[in-house]
């Protein structure tokens, strides 16, 4: 082979590299766009405002919280599951609690069964994706304020769901640097 060969071979296999990489950095967004859409995975929509549709047909929404492994807060739904119309505005509120002597900060992350569902259920305001930051001892409740979309019904697929999961589940997350260097807190006796 003579060197204008290698060099083509050279700059061809770059090439593969960079766009290797390129779609590596754009399967993140494009997966986040994709799941947003279809409602793949559970994956809700967000709403700017309540629906302006109710209908006299139910729907009974289920809490469900969890924490990851090595995540010490103790993380529960107020209340197990609330039946409202669809269309109808519902505002839950889910607690934790940080029972450990330090400083945890935490990302929740959701999804919502049966998965189908998830195009159809829509969150106004969440606390999901958005850190939190609890002190050793401190609990705090967080709401979600969401609505079951009218379309759900007229879906083929999706129309006869009238149970719908909503599930959190809290990741620890590293503190943020104001907070890291504050250094370990000062902590009152946890009741």
């Amino acid at each position: 082979m003579n060197a204008q060969a290698n060099n083509r071979i050279a700059l061809r296999l770059v090439g593969v590299v960079v766009l290797m990489g390129a779609l590596a950095w754009a399967a993140v967004p494009f997966y986040d766009w994709f799941c947003r859409v279809t409602g793949y995975g559970g994956t809700t929509n967000v709403a700017e405002a309540e629906s302006d549709v109710i209908l006299d047909e139910l729907v009974t929404v289920r809490f469900d919280a969890n924490t990851a492994k090595g995540m010490d807060w103790q993380f529960k739904p107020v209340q197990r599951e609330m039946t409202l119309r669809i269309g109808e505005t519902g505002l839950a509120f889910y607690e934790a609690y940080n029972p450990t002597d330090r400083v945890i900060a935490g990302t929740a992350s959701y999804n919502v069964a049966p998965d189908l569902a998830g195009y159809y259920f829509d969150k106004i305001d969440c606390f999901c994706f958005t850190e939190q930051v609890l002190q050793p001892g401190e609990r705090v409740q967080m709401p979600v304020s969401f609505y079951v979309d009218p379309a759900l019904v007229k879906d083929r697929d999706a129309g006869h769901i009238r149970q719908i999961t909503l599930s959190y589940t809290f990741y620890e997350t590293k503190l943020p640097e104001q907070q890291a260097a504050l250094g370990p807190a000062v902590t009152a006796p946890v009741n």
